[in-house]
Formats: structure tokens, C-alpha cells, sequence
């Protein structure tokens, strides 16, 4: 698999991570068995990058992250990135302070079974949060006491990422990109490329719309996001299908099918699409050992031609650019 050089991170970090929201909740039902399974097969074929969160599961994800990483006989390999600040109740702004990043940090440690966290990312906060410098502070207070080794953050808008982009200690931005979901190509990339920042590109299958296997008539599970997040009652309803409205994304998602390479999945088309960009990783989530290996796959896959790369312009900008480029 690739690798990519993340200069704030000091980290090579694999093209093609593993997402791990479905192990702790909200995608349906996943064992531990499961869990394990799907990371080692993510590890078997190359990627050495978890991304993990405090609220996936109120811990279980990065307890099953922790778990199979402390039991590796090479676990130097691999950078467990987690997040903190969805614990907060009420999730405001006033929320995101010292006391309760060392709280949070604190059973992040716990639940991977580390000392010191690798990387830590601020869950999309408020705004607020982005525009007032205590924030970057105390997350180097973080640093300094030894909790956590690099920070970063993952946000909803593109205007939030810009803002951070400041700081000179910022090791990474996560934000929503994908062939659904392309603003970040016009202001983010190349400004985090020039800085050094890593880009992590989650939601990188827009919920699994870019599999090209749902129609209108697929159904979740009543304990999936894509059941109960449709509208946003939940949380950020970009978030879900990466805010595409449900049929419409099906009935772009079958154009996108259709340019499947011969031997490849949609999902790898979508993926491929990714690596063609400046961005650091990619996280896109597995519910079996089967999609982890088909998804690390795409690390050694050559890029998309030309006229590929153009027919998927022209099904954002005709289909789904009026849903989703303005709004986030």
C-alpha cells in the first residue's frame, strides 16, 4: 500500500485508512468478533491508519481498536487517531475547555490502552469553538503534559477548516470529501497541502451510496445513522449519504456505476477518485473483512483517466452540487 508523508504529523500514514464508527454503533449490529476480524484484515493488507472516536459506542470502538493493536506484534506500525468533544451534554461551545479535554483524553487512554494518544481531533465542535484561541491552548497544554502526542481537528464546514489552518501546530484536518461532496477541493486542499497539514477524507462512500448497490427501495437498520438521520434530528444531517438527499444519490450513484472499470467495485472507483487527490488518507468504514480488504486495495491502484475523472465532474455539478456545495 502507499503511504503518505504528513509533515505537522511526523507520520507516514497508509493511502487508504480504516474508519471505525460501525465497530462502536450506529451502523447496525457488529461483534466483537467482527470487530477484530475487520481490522486484521484491514492491517493484512496494508493500512496502519485507525481513526476511532469517544462516542462510537460510549468507547467500544476504541476499546476493539486498543485491543487489536496492543496485541499486534508490530503495533509501532500503526497510528490510532481518536476524538473528543461529542461527550459534551449539552454540545456547546462552553463544553470544549481544559477540564474536560483531560477528562476525555483521560478515558481515551484508558479505553486504547496507551499513555499518551497519538492523535487526538476535536469532534466537530461549534464554530465558536474554531474562532476562540483558548481552544488551540489548551490542546497544547494537552501536548505538553503528555496526554496527547499531535492534535488536529474534524469539521463540518469548509470555513471552519480555514480557520484553523492558522494555527502552526495543527497536525490535520478531517473533513467530508468525496465524489459527492466537493467544495473542499476548492479552498482546503491545496491550503492544507502548502502548510504541511494532512487532509482525512471521511465519509468517503457518502454512507455507502457510492457502493452503487442501494436503490430506492434499501432499508437500514433502526440503529443505523441512514435510518434515523435522514433529516438531521440526530446530528449533522451532511453527516448522512454526506447530505445528499437519499433518491437523489441513488440515481446518481447508478451514472457513477456505470463507469466502473472492468475488475473494479464503485466503491473503488470512489475511492481511486480520492487518491487522486492531496490529501493524506482516506477512511472509509467496513462492516466485513471482505470491504477492508477490497478498500485497502485501492492503495495500489493506478489513478483514474482523464475522461473518468470528468464524467464524475459533470454528475456532481448537473445532480448534486445544488444540495450540498452551498450549505457546508
Amino acid at each position: 500500500m502507499k503511504s503518505n508523508r504528513v509533515p505537522r504529523l511526523g507520520r507516514d500514514l497508509s493511502q487508504v485508512g480504516l474508519g471505525c464508527w460501525q465497530l462502536g454503533a450506529d451502523w447496525g449490529d457488529v461483534s466483537d468478533e467482527q470487530s477484530h476480524q475487520i481490522l486484521a484484515a484491514a492491517a493484512e493488507s496494508g493500512t496502519t491508519f485507525f481513526d476511532t472516536a469517544d462516542v462510537y459506542g460510549d468507547g467500544r470502538s476504541e476499546r476493539a481498536v486498543g485491543a487489536f493493536v496492543n496485541s499486534h506484534p508490530d503495533k509501532a506500525l500503526f497510528t490510532v487517531a481518536t476524538k473528543m468533544g461529542r461527550r459534551a451534554d449539552p454540545h456547546v461551545a462552553a463544553e470544549y475547555n481544559l477540564d474536560n479535554y483531560r477528562r476525555w483524553t483521560d478515558r481515551s487512554r484508558e479505553n486504547l490502552g496507551v499513555d499518551r494518544l497519538d492523535l487526538v481531533q476535536l469532534h466537530c465542535p461549534p464554530s465558536e469553538v474554531m474562532h476562540d484561541p483558548q481552544t488551540f491552548d489548551d490542546l497544547r497544554t494537552l501536548v505538553d503534559e503528555g496526554r496527547i502526542d499531535k492534535w488536529g481537528v474534524s469539521v463540518e464546514l469548509v470555513d471552519d477548516a480555514m480557520r484553523v489552518l492558522g494555527e502552526p501546530d495543527l497536525a490535520t484536518i478531517q473533513i467530508i470529501v468525496n465524489v459527492f461532496r466537493r467544495k473542499p477541493l476548492e479552498r482546503v486542499l491545496g491550503a492544507a497541502d502548502e502548510a504541511g497539514v494532512g487532509i482525512i477524507a471521511r465519509v468517503p462512500l457518502a454512507s455507502g451510496l457510492l457502493s452503487g448497490k442501494y436503490d430506492e427501495a434499501t432499508t437500514f437498520a433502526d440503529n443505523d445513522h441512514r435510518t434515523y438521520n435522514r433529516d438531521g434530528s440526530a446530528f449533522d444531517v451532511g453527516e448522512t449519504f454526506a447530505g445528499v438527499p437519499f433518491d437523489v444519490g441513488v440515481k446518481a450513484a447508478r451514472e457513477v456505476a456505470a463507469l466502473t472499470p472492468e475488475g473494479w467495485t464503485t466503491s473503488q472507483l470512489a475511492l481511486a477518485w480520492l487518491a487522486s487527490l492531496n490529501i493524506a488518507t482516506m477512511i472509509p468504514g467496513a462492516r466485513t473483512p471482505e470491504q477492508a480488504r477490497l478498500n485497502s486495495a485501492v492503495g495500489d491502484f493506478p489513478q483514474l483517466d482523464d475522461a473518468t475523472m470528468a464524467k464524475l465532474a459533470e454528475i456532481y455539478n448537473r445532480d448534486i452540487r445544488e444540495h450540498v456545495h452551498a450549505r457546508w
